[in-house]
């Protein structure tokens, strides 16, 4: 397979191509329809005071008209697909390039209370979740955020399996990614679902059958019109009577019409989703599976779906004039398409909410084996089921530049505590994002920015981001002993890796030594394994008394009065500072 660069160039080539072919074939049938249109204006002209010859040019050309319209819309549609063909191959380009700040950051999935979403830059600007999104529905993008913070270590070899396959068909993934992004509606799924299962019926069971009877007869008086054997004014007359037998329901046919007008297209292009899926042969087990969500009943949900879609655009034509008249004046079309909407949905109604969520879970993927398909140097965790908690070599952080960004080894073993000391700006931070990531992708089952990863599956908790609260009239010493409570008692209840950045900031230096070390032989002692870094080299001495506990550092040294950092992972305690040659450098002291 070619590398993603070279991919997206000749995708982005071939799109282009095919683009400039298309916009010649509308302009065509532009020309074509205002051809149709003149032709029958001339025909109309000069055949004025022959009635039925009038009568069946108009007919002939309005129905030319409508083949041609509806050609000229998949015509259109086309080219909006390759429209956004060509944008999802040039956004990957920027992308590779680290110019990711301009797509959706995801800042409203951020909660403060979640187990580790607000502290490793995983929602926001600049956020993993922004450089990963590729999500085309907003369905799909709650759903990966929610893959995102979920927090489960089950089946961790079958994500990563099926990830894994995602990633080596792009040109699917694009197709699917392009099909979702047009599916342009006002209306939520989460709207339709509630719509479709709080619909009331209207229609008389009856209408089954009357339409039918009534569009033989109109057929039947149609064809004696042009034999001479019925009067224009029969026909004029049974005209009306089919007009005003379906104005009697006109209002709750106008009320469906506009609840169904605003999901429709939501229907056409989910259709056209399912359809890319059910056409897809996968063999990993989780996709297998959620495929078989939708091939059930001996049929496949996209005909189903189909169907629908048929059928609202079918009550969509009532907002045209002609039809409205013809169409339910001769043959009651409203009042039958109502009834066959009001079927399909006491018949498949409650099953669209789980169709829904099957497209929001592959929209949401897709992004996952997108992620793999750009970084083909990562490498999928090995999974163990003891000994070493998280073992990486030549391990960084996805979203540093990998020409600038400095890799290390690290190995944290089970019911093991680092605590990491280090100068200001020296990587401290930077290293407790990188783990903590690692273990967030390994538990989605996404390769990491490392040689080679073992891993033995564990809940993610942090806390390095705490802040005051003035709603709530909150300290920020408080919000941080919430915080920390908050993880003493989920370790009483599951098996968490702990990641800590200088707790117990809101109080005295004193107070701070005391309560921190009090802090980390509690987790010592609930067996707890994880990371805190902090400038407090006081709370290094509690590695003498624990043998759990490690000490470890990034530091800093100035050479030429400038100051210079190496972002590598050493063992031992750290014991230069640059907090007063900073202040000095920058003149803000003497």
């Amino acid at each position: 397979m070619q590398d993603a660069p070279s991919f997206y160039n000749t995708e982005i080539q071939k799109f282009t191509t095919e683009l400039s072919k298309l916009k010649k074939q509308l302009f065509a049938s532009s020309m074509t329809r205002l051809f149709v249109f003149l032709a029958a204006c001339f025909g109309v002209y000069f055949l004025y005071g022959n009635t039925k010859l009038v009568v069946a040019i108009v007919l002939i050309a309005i129905a030319l008209f409508l083949f041609m319209v509806s050609r000229h819309s998949s015509l259109q549609n086309k080219r909006d697909k390759l429209k956004e063909l060509i944008k999802i191959n040039k956004i990957e380009l920027q992308v590779l390039k680290r110019d990711f700040h301009e797509l959706p950051d995801g800042e409203n999935y951020k909660d403060p209370l979640h187990f580790y979403s607000q502290d490793i830059d995983l929602f926001g600007k600049g956020s993993f979740y922004q450089y990963i999104n590729r999500t085309a529905l907003s369905q799909g993008s709650d759903t990966l955020a929610a893959v995102l913070t979920e927090n489960t270590i089950d089946n961790i070899p079958n994500k990563q399996e099926s990830i894994a396959e995602l990633a080596q068909m792009p040109s699917w993934r694009q197709d699917f990614s392009a099909t979702a992004a047009l599916a342009k509606t006002e209306t939520s799924t989460h709207t339709i679902v509630s719509w479709l299962k709080t619909y009331m019926p209207f229609v008389p069971k009856m209408m089954k059958f009357v339409p039918m009877a009534f569009s033989a007869i109109s057929v039947l008086l149609v064809v004696f019109y042009f034999l001479d054997f019925v009067l224009e004014s029969v026909l004029l007359y049974w005209l009306l009577f089919g007009i005003i037998l379906t104005g009697v329901f006109s209002k709750k046919i106008m009320n469906l019409g506009t609840a169904t007008g605003k999901i429709q297209s939501t229907f056409q292009q989910y259709n056209q989703l399912l359809t890319l899926i059910e056409e897809k042969e996968f063999t990993s087990e989780i996709l297998k599976a959620k495929k078989e969500q939708i091939l059930s009943q001996g049929r496949k949900t996209s005909l189903v779906l189909q169907d629908f879609s048929k059928l609202l655009s079918r009550l969509d034509q009532n907002n045209n004039l002609i039809f409205l008249i013809f169409g339910n004046g001769f043959f009651l079309s409203g009042l039958s398409t109502c009834l066959k909407i009001e079927n399909w949905i006491t018949t498949n109604g409650s099953s669209v909410a789980e169709w829904f969520k099957v497209i929001a879970y592959f929209d949401a993927q897709n992004s996952l084996g997108n992620f793999v398909f750009n970084h083909p140097t990562y490498n999928f965790p090995v999974i163990a089921d003891k000994g070493t908690a998280l073992k990486s070599e030549n391990a960084g952080h996805p979203l540093l530049n990998p020409e600038k960004s400095v890799l290390n080894d690290f190995e944290i073993k089970n019911e093991e505590f680092f605590i990491i000391t280090g100068a200001n700006m020296a990587g401290k931070s930077t290293f407790l994002r990188t783990v903590s990531l690692q273990v967030v992708m390994a538990n989605v089952g996404l390769p990491v920015c490392a040689t080679t990863a073992t891993y033995v599956p564990v809940k993610l908790i942090t806390s390095m981001r705490t802040t005051d609260s003035l709603t709530d009239d909150e300290s920020y010493f408080f919000s941080e002993l919430k915080r920390l409570k908050f993880i003493v008692d989920e370790i009483q209840h599951d098996r968490y890796f702990i990641v800590l950045d200088e707790i117990l900031k809101g109080t005295n230096s004193t107070d701070k030594a005391e309560g921190s070390r009090k802090f980390v032989e509690r987790l010592v002692a609930s067996n707890a394994t994880g990371i805190i870094a902090t400038h407090d080299l006081s709370l290094c001495e509690v590695a003498k008394e624990l043998p759990e506990v490690k000490n470890h550092y990034f530091d800093a040294e100035i050479i030429n009065n400038e100051l210079h950092f190496d972002y590598t992972f050493k063992d031992g305690i750290c014991q230069n500072m640059n907090a007063s040659f900073l202040l000095k450098k920058m003149g803000i002291v003497s």
